[in-house]
């Protein structure tokens, strides 16, 4: 599990370069910036935070995330 300090110094890459860029812990397995719709997976206990992946998620609805996430992120 990702640890509580990590979490409250994370922030969405996309999200910083047009403000604050916050995240929001979801089913422990993904992170989440209201602000830019992009969702990171945490994989074994790795916040995955390449602007790539977070917008591979982007139009997919919290509740469809895959849990848990694909190994396999950034399509060829």
């Amino acid at each position: 599990m990702v640890s509580q300090e990590l979490l409250e110094i994370l922030r969405c890459p996309k999200g910083v370069q047009e403000g604050e860029g916050l995240l929001e812990l979801y089913k422990d397995t993904w992170l989440v910036c209201d602000q830019t719709g992009y969702k990171y997976p945490i994989i074994d206990d790795i916040p995955v935070m390449l602007i790539d992946v977070g917008e591979q998620f982007k139009d997919t609805p919290r509740e469809d995330l895959p849990i848990p996430p694909p190994r396999k992120l950034i399509e060829s």
